[in-house]
């Protein structure tokens, strides 16, 4: 029996950085079983290039990372989205759009490296401790039986993941 594919969106303010991130990142470890998406509430119209210089480094593909909107994802003819992550704190209290079919969201806060000050080489290590934080979260959520948890349980597996692998930048 195949096990369906999820659709999952990452959601920031910028999308420039972390859902970027998280998307190439969910794209990887979840292959054949989730379809990831990124998209930001105020999006900066172009992806940060140490995010981008990052996943080309660790040979993830970039052609599709482009910042944009959340706007795209909650018009009628959108990906249905089973799961949403917000990865960063002024996306979590923002008052999101309606998402048909009501997914499951958590917030998956992670330190914004696109806010650091100082050299590049400090800047390359806050994006990659960010990626690192979402990595190991993906993972955890990748390898878990979504089919087989109630909804109880995964929620509190996902709030779960959300704390896990916390670095911080610096």
């Amino acid at each position: 029996m195949v096990e369906r594919v999820y659709n999952v969106l990452f959601l920031c303010t910028g999308n420039s950085a972390r859902s970027i991130l998280a998307e190439a990142l969910m794209n990887r470890w979840g292959q054949g079983k989730f379809r990831a998406f990124s998209a930001g509430s105020h999006p900066t119209g172009a992806v940060n290039p140490y995010a981008l210089a990052l996943l080309q480094r660790v040979a993830i593909s970039v052609n599709r990372a482009r910042s944009k909107s959340w706007d795209e994802f909650a018009v009628p003819k959108a990906p249905q989205m089973d799961f949403i992550f917000t990865v960063c704190d002024n996306a979590a209290g923002e008052a999101c759009p309606y998402w048909p079919g009501h997914p499951m969201t958590a917030h998956w806060g992670v330190p914004d490296p696109a806010s650091i000050e100082g050299t590049p080489a400090e800047k390359e290590k806050a994006f990659w401790s960010a990626f690192r934080t979402l990595e190991a979260r993906i993972k955890l959520f990748a390898a878990l039986p979504i089919g087989k948890l109630d909804g109880m349980s995964l929620r509190q597996q996902l709030t779960q993941i959300g704390q896990a692998g916390a670095d911080t930048p610096g």
